[in-house]
């Protein structure tokens, strides 16, 4: 099952069939979702993964955005982030040291040897979420349901989490996270796709054009966790995207977080504060090939942008071709990396009185 993956996908709404099944039996399911003439989404239980977003160019030629690993032993492997809902804790923890409510919580590392990285060695893009479908006036989707027990990966409480894909009449893709614990404890969770907006075998996004509305980023050190400091101001250097402009216009300058980064951009923005609240986006990204335009809004303070530095051939696509360093880039909605080492940057505590909630909206249009 999955060889069907790269085939256009019938518009509906929204639509359960088997996928595939995982070594030790447990069975993963795909939702397809949409409209046959605009929008289309393909989400599967292992991860709560966004496997496919066919989208229309200008000319109205759909194709799917987004890099797709396709069999389960590559999402369980080298294309495991391809897509999935990572958590409980996206981004990188330093030390492995969760300090929370005058306690140290020891966590499981899974990058080198002493950081944690999307929620640890077995994070929720491994695990098989509960799914129901969403029918309701103007949308379409479904929402995944995972609960992950106290101690899971060393984190404190049960945490009991609903990530919602839904596509309105417009082809706009929300992604809801809703979360509740029983005992004090971190969350922040994100939605790891790589896009590629000239479809999904396409030849790369340094050609791409991106604007950020962040004045500032976070700089990193060796393991890719932030510097002691306020955010750098990005006027005039590498990570500067105030201004639209190409993804690799300036990717392989000799800066040393380019170089940190496996040579580009793997670093988390500091997002203009209130733009949620206006409509505005967060970031735009457009591909003046196929004049397809992605806005990404969000009401979470940072960005993560990840150009696939790492890619090298091991992973392939679903219509086989492989895919290469800078072949899709990463738009991660986030709290800023290792926020528990950091009292000035925004809490990603919870309580078991509060709610978790957290709302991205990806909107696609065409330019000519």
């Amino acid at each position: 099952m999955g060889a069907d993956a790269h085939r256009e996908p019938p518009g509906t709404g929204p639509h359960r069939e088997p996928y595939a099944a995982l070594p030790d039996g447990r069975v993963v399911d795909r939702w397809t979702f949409g409209d046959p003439a605009g929008t289309t989404a393909r989400v599967l239980t292992l991860g709560a993964t966004l496997h496919a977003l066919h989208v229309p160019d200008r000319d109205g030629v759909r194709d799917n955005v987004v890099l797709s690993a396709v069999p389960v032993d590559a999402l369980l492997g080298p294309g495991r982030y391809f897509g999935a809902t990572v958590g409980r804790y996206a981004n990188r923890i330093a030390g492995a040291r969760l300090p929370l409510a005058g306690k140290v919580h020891r966590l499981v590392p899974n990058e080198n040897g002493r950081t944690v990285l999307h929620g640890g060695p077995d994070g929720f893009d491994n695990r098989v979420w509960a799914a129901r479908p969403i029918t309701e006036p103007g949308r379409v989707g479904v929402a995944l349901t995972l609960t992950s027990p106290d101690g899971d990966q060393g984190f404190p409480g049960e945490l009991t989490v609903t990530v919602s894909y839904t596509l309105d009449d417009a082809g706009a893709l929300t992604i809801g996270y809703l979360a509740r614990t029983d005992a004090p404890t971190v969350v922040n969770l994100t939605n790891h796709a790589y896009f590629d907006l000239a479809g999904e075998g396409g030849a790369g996004i340094l050609d791409h054009v991106l604007r950020i509305e962040a004045d500032a980023y976070t700089p990193v050190d060796a393991d890719l966790i932030p510097l002691a400091g306020p955010p750098r101001p990005v006027a005039g250097g590498a990570f500067d995207f105030t201004t639209a402009r190409r993804v690799g216009a300036r990717l392989h300058e000799d800066d040393p977080q380019l170089r940190r980064a496996g040579g580009g951009y793997d670093h988390n923005w500091a997002l203009r504060p209130g733009l949620w609240a206006q409509g505005r986006p967060a970031a735009v990204l457009h591909d003046p090939g196929s004049g397809r335009l992605l806005e990404c809004l969000t009401d979470q303070p940072g960005l993560q942008v990840y150009t696939a530095n790492g890619f090298d051939g091991t992973v392939a696509g679903p219509g086989g071709r492989v895919y290469k360093e800078h072949d899709g880039i990463a738009l991660e909605t986030q709290r800023f990396p290792d926020s528990p080492h950091r009292d000035d940057f925004p809490s990603t505590a919870l309580l078991p009185s509060q709610l978790y909630r957290s709302t991205s909206v990806y909107r696609f249009s065409t330019v000519s």
